[in-house]
């Protein structure tokens, strides 16, 4: 990893940091199941868009709330009992009670523009209340000398998003970037133009460097077999494809759309 958390001590340092590159993969999946809800209402296909509904509504019940559940009975406590924290904990809290209310209005969206646009005020609220966490409370408690923030998150599956890692590996596996030898790691990479129309994009240059990585593995767990992302990038992001190649050895198909100078366009498309 490239850079500490100010801590009392390292372990809970690593253990803050991992919960921060799970909150980026969080936000990453979270970014592509909304952008694909706004397309499909934008294409009008009724049973298309109906699908992204659901699928963002099961992404919600299978990583979102239960992240925020954890949240709440892991870190808040700690969070309560500063001075210092206090105030914060209960306007996050309250936040988590408006998540919860959008995610219950998507579930019963009656159509597509509805459920789009209850979709972005998710992912703003969400977005926004991760930044409170991991620029306010995780810093606040990992420098408490009182608290200990690797004994509060053990090996919490809903914080750390694997529950058979700890939180120094978390933190690894994300933030390492490998030697950029190899090519891709293993995709077929084309470097033509490709027609990557249909494809949500996922601009990750105004993406902190250290989560960025994180934040691409979150939406690319959630492509299904035959779908795709358009990942725009500030520089030609081989690093990244090599950690894509060894975490899905032939899963991901890559093709350059452009390359530079500005940015760097590529779409990734799963194997069916």
């Amino acid at each position: 990893m490239s850079e500490l958390l100010l801590a009392s001590t390292e372990a809970d340092a690593r253990a803050a940091e991992a919960v921060e590159q799970h909150h980026a993969a969080m936000a990453g999946a979270l970014r592509l199941a909304v952008d694909t809800v706004l397309a499909e209402a934008v294409r009008s296909d009724a049973a298309a868009a109906e699908a992204a509904r659901r699928d963002l509504v099961a992404w919600c019940d299978r990583e979102l709330l239960p992240h925020a559940l954890a949240e709440e009975g892991a870190l808040y406590p700690s969070g309560l009992a500063n001075l210092t924290g206090r105030l914060l904990v209960e306007g996050m809290l309250a936040e988590h009670g408006l998540i919860l209310q959008l995610v219950q209005d998507l579930r019963t969206a009656a159509d597509p523009v509805t459920a789009a646009a209850t979709a972005v005020a998710l992912r703003t609220v969400f977005e926004s209340h991760l930044d409170k966490e991991n620029s306010l409370l995780l810093p606040l408690l990992a420098g408490d000398p009182s608290v200990s923030v690797a004994e509060l998150l053990g090996g919490m599956h809903e914080l750390l998003g694997a529950a058979d890692a700890s939180a120094a590996d978390a933190v690894g596996d994300h933030d390492q970037e490998q030697s950029q030898a190899g090519g891709c790691g293993g995709h077929t990479c084309a470097c033509g133009e490709t027609d990557d129309s249909g494809l949500p994009e996922l601009d990750v240059r105004s993406v902190p460097h250290v989560i960025r990585h994180a934040t691409v593995f979150g939406a690319l767990e959630s492509v299904s077999p035959g779908g795709g992302v358009v990942l725009v990038a500030p520089h030609d992001p081989l690093p990244l494809l090599n950690q894509i190649g060894q975490r899905w050895p032939g899963v991901f198909d890559v093709a350059y759309l452009q390359q530079g100078p500005d940015a760097w366009r590529l779409s990734l498309t799963r194997a069916a």
